[in-house]
């Protein structure tokens, strides 16, 4: 995973609540070798409600995001997930 204090030029490729499509999302990205930035991944179980509604009304959903020259190699790899 990408280090959130470094200067990339980051582009989401996902966004979803889903923790499932989360941690397949992350296994196919480091599976490839690509790094990426979980964007409020940490606070999707704010409260404990992140288990109990679609979307954490408080956080959002969570961004996949990758440096901008993975982006395209990222968008394919993960676009049978980004039909939520």
């Amino acid at each position: 995973m990408t280090d959130p204090n470094n200067d990339l030029d980051l582009r989401t490729v996902l966004e979803t609540s889903d923790l499932g499509t989360i941690a397949l999302a992350e296994g196919i990205l480091e599976g490839a070798d690509i790094e990426y930035l979980a964007k409020g991944e940490g606070i999707q179980d704010l409260f404990g409600m992140g288990r109990l509604v679609p979307v954490n009304p408080v956080s959002g959903a969570v961004m996949i995001q990758v440096a901008a020259e993975n982006e395209t190699a990222a968008r394919d790899l993960l676009s049978d997930l980004a039909t939520e």
